[in-house]
């Protein structure tokens, strides 16, 4: 069954961000490689975990692209986006926002809303992604 794997925290400062949630929570936040990321982005790769110290759902922090980024998007890994990406389409009131991307050597997202305009991403893992 498809289950959250990842969040995005768009951000209009990014060390503002980071210095926030690594204090507030102890995240640990890491520059993610260029190699990982389509050309010119830039992006902050979360580490979580619970209180027992087991790794909890990673996530993220990149650049506000738009005044209407407004919130976290949760991330629910798939089997196929392309397959997921006609089923929010088909489904009445839902949209892809962001046709499906590859993110090198990690896998392929979309974002998408849903009927009430609450956005969501979809993720696809293959390290063969370019």
């Amino acid at each position: 069954m498809p289950t959250i794997v990842h969040f995005e925290i768009p951000s209009d400062n990014i060390e503002r961000s980071k210095k926030f949630y690594s204090e507030l929570f102890g995240w640990n936040i890491e520059k993610v490689p260029a190699d990982q990321l389509p050309e010119g982005a830039d992006a902050w790769r979360i580490y979580t975990q619970d209180h027992k110290g087991s790794n909890g759902v990673n996530g993220g922090i990149h650049k506000r692209m738009s005044p209407e980024q407004q919130g976290i998007t949760n991330f629910v890994d798939v089997k196929s986006v392309d397959e997921y990406s006609d089923k929010v389409k088909q489904f009445g009131g839902g949209a892809v926002q962001v046709p499906k991307m590859a993110l090198p050597k990690m896998g392929y997202m979309a974002v998408c809303s849903d009927t009430e305009n609450n956005t969501f991403g979809l993720w696809q893992s293959d390290t063969s992604a370019k």
